[in-house]
């Protein structure tokens, strides 16, 4: 398999151009090694519109988002993701953050993304079997907190298999976080997939991580059972519109056809996420997600299918914590999401005790 045929995003893109009736618009993704890392990884942070680094809370997984989320609410929790995409590709992912005298507080996390099994031929059409396509990511976070800041980091491993070619790079996230000391307000910074592809793919040369600087804050109005957040991506880069060339337009009267255009709305919205929380208990809270990029790039040319929108559901039963997402990604099908947390310290304590 050739290394033209990219990771990440752009497998994802394939696998929604098998499906019928798919005509989505140009995307920006596949342009990097280890596209997967731009996944979100957990229900909360789908649900959330894919991108956040400001929504403070005890879930663990929100350490995908910003190391700088790491704090003393996560201690000893652990959680599951397992997400299904479309077609056979399927995302598991596992969290765990602990406090140690020794160490600090530190989280761990790792990412596996399947993709199926394809089959094989060589040029005259011939079948050579089949061949697996899957991707992983360990990564170790450290976050300190000094008064209303915290900084924090995340050292990963990453490595992308394609039948049998193995690409290996580290990665490095960054954060800092302010939480307002009386109000319920946070802002956020932080840099992801900042690395180097130690080994590229056989037969090809480096390619560039998936960079993206993140910045956002996060407010719940004290009174109101709403939390509101809002993120911007891909700050490093002003212009990510991506325009078709081989895209043919529409006509005007004169026959003649109509190339489309970037506008600078365009190219400002599409850098934007929009997340919002209805709190109605502490056991139990609603959310949902708007991810303009995500719209303007899978929607198709007469309709978006609700494409960029997300929608999910948290709720504790017992000692458990369950998050549910359901994501749009094309008019197709859409993406689910189950996130199952639990704090360990009980059990330890327990099985201590006895």
């Amino acid at each position: 398999m050739k290394q033209g045929h990219r990771i990440g995003i752009l497998l994802l893109s394939l696998a929604l151009a098998g499906l019928p009736g798919f005509s989505a618009r140009a995307q920006i993704g596949g342009q990097h090694a280890f596209e997967f890392l731009t996944l979100p990884a957990s229900a909360k942070l789908a649900g959330l519109g894919g991108v956040n680094v400001s929504a403070r809370d005890a879930d663990g997984t929100m350490l995908l988002g910003n190391p700088a989320l790491l704090n003393e609410e996560m201690d000893g929790r652990a959680s599951l993701t397992y997400i299904d995409y479309l077609a056979d590709i399927r995302q598991s992912t596992a969290t765990y953050v602990f406090n140690s005298s020794q160490l600090g507080r530190m989280g761990v996390g790792l990412t596996y993304l399947n993709y199926g099994r394809f089959e094989q031929f060589d040029a005259a059409g011939n079948s050579l079997g089949e061949f697996s396509v899957n991707e992983y990511a360990l990564g170790i976070t450290k976050a300190v907190t000094t008064g209303n800041f915290t900084l924090g980091g995340t050292a990963k491993l990453a490595v992308s298999g394609i039948a049998g070619n193995h690409s290996v790079g580290t990665v490095l996230d960054a954060g800092g976080l302010f939480k307002h000391p009386t109000t319920d307000f946070t802002v956020a910074l932080a840099v992801k997939n900042l690395g180097y592809q130690l080994r590229p793919y056989a037969g090809s040369g480096r390619e560039p991580l998936p960079l993206d600087v993140q910045m956002g804050a996060t407010i719940k109005p004290e009174h109101m059972p709403l939390r509101f957040s809002l993120t911007a991506h891909h700050l490093q880069q002003f212009d990510i519109v991506y325009l078709d060339s081989t895209q043919r337009g529409k006509l005007d009267e004169n026959n003649e056809e109509i190339k489309p255009k970037k506008s600078v709305g365009d190219k400002i919205a599409r850098h934007f996420v929009v997340g919002g929380e209805l709190v109605l208990s502490k056991n139990f809270q609603v959310r949902v997600g708007y991810n303009h990029l995500r719209r303007r790039e899978l929607r198709l040319d007469t309709r978006s299918g609700g494409a960029g929108l997300s929608f999910g559901v948290t709720f504790k039963l017992s000692q458990f914590q369950i998050d549910y997402t359901r994501a749009y990604y094309h008019v197709s099908g859409a993406s689910n999401y189950f996130t199952l947390a639990r704090s360990l310290d009980s059990i330890f304590k327990k099985n201590s005790g006895s």
